[in-house]
């Protein structure tokens, strides 16, 4: 398949990352499904586009008939089999939580046509994990966005050993029609790899702030001021969710056995008091509510 002959796009999840994933491709001109168990998660998506796409226009990046054109081909469904039963290609921006994609890729395998292919966003379970559980591996891949995903560049395109060569290059040119620049694994490897580098700045930071060394805000002024980050780790892990790092590093330590694979205690403790960031007004700073 040809991205000329890919049409239509399902997005399964209408997170942060899922409803972002959703405009990139219909604004590459791709009929697109966003879909997910929320009805609360949908009409924020929603309310996201139709705030969105104005703005875009109002700024003079985008034209008014592309505007409609790309609000006309996004749908919002909480139907799985309804969203995703036509679709070309699924991107999938669940949870990181193994045994969730599992079986929504159990539920894909049944719905979608044979040709069709299931890629996970997952920014850290490799797609070895999922394709077992379908009909197709030579049809599964990674295809992981970067947050925010409208305007972050990079896609990590990653074959596995069951991936076919003309799925990873389906992935690739899908991201360049999306005006992306795809990098592609030729195999799999734990955290791919912006997240391999990243979790060595974060695991060194998050030490420093656990053992008193400094404070959240002046570590992040020192990557920023120092090496050139567009911002510190702190900041990224309040924009990625630190209810995100809490459930990559608890499967990271479940897989391994090992304590020192344990998510952070300062991690930890906001988990549990539900400040996971921007998206709940606090994290490791205090968010204005819009």
């Amino acid at each position: 398949m040809s991205t000329g002959e890919l049409r239509r796009v399902a997005v399964i999840g209408a997170g942060n990352m899922g409803h972002q994933i959703s405009l990139c491709c219909v604004l590459a001109g791709l009929e697109t499904a966003c879909v997910d168990v929320s009805e609360e998660q949908l009409q924020k998506a929603e309310a996201f586009m139709k705030k969105y796409l104005p703005e875009r226009v109002a700024k003079g990046r985008l034209s008014e008939e592309s505007a409609q054109e790309a609000a006309r081909l996004l749908r919002f469904t909480a139907d799985l089999e309804a969203g995703a039963r036509e679709a070309d290609f699924v991107i999938e921006a669940v949870t990181e939580k193994l045994s969730l994609k599992k079986d929504l890729f159990r539920r894909l395998d049944q719905i979608c046509p044979p040709q069709t292919v299931l890629a996970t966003n997952s920014s850290f379970f490799v797609s070895s994990l999922l394709a077992g559980e379908t009909g197709r591996p030579e049809r599964v891949c990674n295809m992981h966005f970067f947050n925010p995903a409208l305007v972050m560049k990079c896609v990590e395109v990653v074959k596995g050993p069951h991936t076919a060569a003309g799925t990873a290059d389906l992935a690739i040119r899908l991201a360049q029609k999306m005006g992306k620049k795809p990098v592609l694994l030729h195999k799999e490897i734990y955290g791919f790899l912006v997240n391999r580098i990243l979790r060595r700045i974060m695991d060194e930071a998050l030490y420093l702030l656990d053992t008193g060394v400094a404070s959240a805000e002046d570590i992040d002024s020192a990557v920023v001021n120092a090496l050139g980050h567009p911002m510190g780790p702190f900041t990224l892990m309040d924009l990625t969710g630190i209810d995100l790092s809490y459930h990559v590093a608890m499967e990271r330590y479940r897989e391994s056995g090992d304590p020192a694979q344990k998510p952070s205690p300062t991690v930890v403790e906001k988990y549990a008091r539900g400040e996971w960031g921007r998206k709940k007004g606090r994290g490791f700073y205090t968010y204005e509510e819009k």
